[in-house]
């Protein structure tokens, strides 16, 4: 009823002043211009900076996001890491993940946020004036993709935060079941500092070298994936084979847990993706579809090919696929159509499975959760791919205004900046602390468990 009592008294308005005689309305455009122009430039300007608008739905949205996010790691890389390793090892994984996430938490508000999208006007760091978050306040607000829409910049730091978290935690996998526990985070701090900050800011910040040559990267192909994967290569070989690789039983200890862990980092994905959208808008709903399209399409070729290659399917291969098909479309969740979202997946299937069941034996290299050969090349498939699903006549936004070859060209040299600097970097690091502490527990160590040997507790009472 009110609704209709507010239209009626709007059509009566309307009616009164169509019937103005033109000369008063004449008289009237002239005096608000009038009065336009005696307003002090000063003042102008002062409504032109109050233009920005935060909506409450954003920043809900961003918060939400940011948990999703963290849930992704405790319990979900945990979870799946952890069900992958043997018994001995579970624990050690549960607690590497856990205290890997609270160390990069404390860095990041310390130094990494600056480093990464601090105001230094460098294409390869932002420098620390924002070291301990200084100047930042909860009426502080961070810039999203749309003109004049922000969100506080309490969330968005903390939802990059949640990223830089994520991408340490997933390296372990490489290199699970025979590492240090001070060793490890040790090169962690380090590895964050020195790769991590530099490379998310050239990516995501606007003063950044590979978002100057127009690099797209959506919510992480190379900043989380292609970086953890190549982390976890070098260091899966710099500190060498797991003792009995090749001869002794190493199958997972529990599907189980890996199938509720991937099933916790397909929900939490949403808020990786969707969530890069930075506002509660069409493109993250564009973000979201895609997550459920592109999974499902790599779940489904993972599963056909080991029926047609192996005879049967696994609840192994399975996963394995769902966490190909979400690295894949990570870097082109916003820019791909819900279709191609499915080719996209389906294709990183097929090249990952190829890595996992094939190259990796034939180089020999000990990668224990095949963090390279799903997240290092389902990033590049994906970084790759993201040049040609983001174009029109492939059902995408068509973000980008190059060609096909020229994007294909940015996204090999974006792809090329992030395996060298990573590589390079992550080896030095890695036999930096191997000279200072070691990397590598002792042998009786690892046959006896990490558990035990490194924590004093197992996962499951005997």
């Amino acid at each position: 009823m009110m609704n209709l009592m507010k239209l009626s008294g709007l059509s009566g308005l309307v009616a009164t002043l169509a019937a103005i005689p033109a000369w008063a309305q004449e008289t009237a455009e002239g005096a608000a211009e009038a009065v336009v122009e005696a307003v002090p430039e000063e003042a102008v300007e002062a409504v032109a900076e109050i233009v920005d608008t935060m909506d409450k739905g954003d920043v809900a949205w961003m918060m939400i996001s940011t948990i999703l996010v963290l849930f992704m790691i405790l319990p979900g890389v945990a979870l799946f890491y952890g069900g992958l390793v043997r018994t001995k090892n579970m624990l050690s994984v549960l607690m590497q993940c856990t205290v890997i996430t609270a160390l990069v938490i404390v860095i990041w508000v310390l130094w990494g946020y600056s480093m990464a999208f601090g105001d230094a006007a460098s294409p390869y760091w932002g420098g620390l004036g924002k070291a301990f978050l200084a100047g930042v306040t909860a009426d502080s607000m961070a810039a999203t993709f749309s003109a004049g829409v922000v969100i506080p910049e309490y969330v968005f730091i903390a939802f990059q935060m949640t990223f830089a978290c994520i991408t340490s935690a997933l390296i372990v996998g490489a290199f699970a079941e025979r590492i240090k526990f001070g060793s490890l985070m040790v090169f962690i701090a380090l590895w964050v500092t020195i790769v991590y900050f530099p490379i998310a800011h050239m990516v995501w910040d606007s003063d950044g070298l590979l978002c100057g040559w127009g690099a797209l990267d959506f919510a992480g192909g190379t900043v989380v994936h292609i970086n953890a994967g190549i982390a976890g290569l070098v260091g899966a070989i710099v500190i060498g084979k797991r003792v009995g690789y090749g001869k002794d039983n190493m199958a997972p200890h529990s599907m189980t847990f890996t199938m509720v862990g991937a099933s916790i980092l397909w929900v939490g994905w949403f808020g990786f993706n969707a969530g890069s959208n930075l506002e509660a808008t069409g493109g993250a709903t564009l973000a979201m579809i895609n997550t459920f399209t592109a999974t499902a399409g790599a779940i489904l070729a993972w599963v056909v090919l080991e029926l047609v290659l192996r005879g049967k399917a696994s609840m192994l291969g399975a996963a394995s696929g769902l966490v190909t098909g979400l690295v894949a479309v990570t870097p082109a969740a916003g820019f791909a159509g819900p279709v191609a979202a499915i080719i996209l997946g389906a294709v990183a299937s097929v090249v990952c499975y190829f890595f996992v069941s094939t190259v990796k034996h034939r180089f020999g290299y000990d990668d224990s959760l095949d963090v390279f050969g799903i997240h290092g090349i389902g990033g590049i498939v994906g970084a790759l791919g993201t040049a040609i699903v983001d174009r029109a006549n492939f059902g995408g936004i068509g973000y980008s205004a190059e060609t096909l070859g020229s994007q294909l060209y940015t996204q090999f040299l974006a792809v090329a900046v992030t395996v060298i600097w990573c590589g390079v970097a992550s080896f030095v690091l890695y036999y930096l602390v191997k000279a200072v502490m070691g990397l590598r527990v002792k042998e009786e160590t690892e046959r006896e468990g990490l558990d035990l040997a490194s924590h004093g507790e197992r996962a499951y009472s005997m």
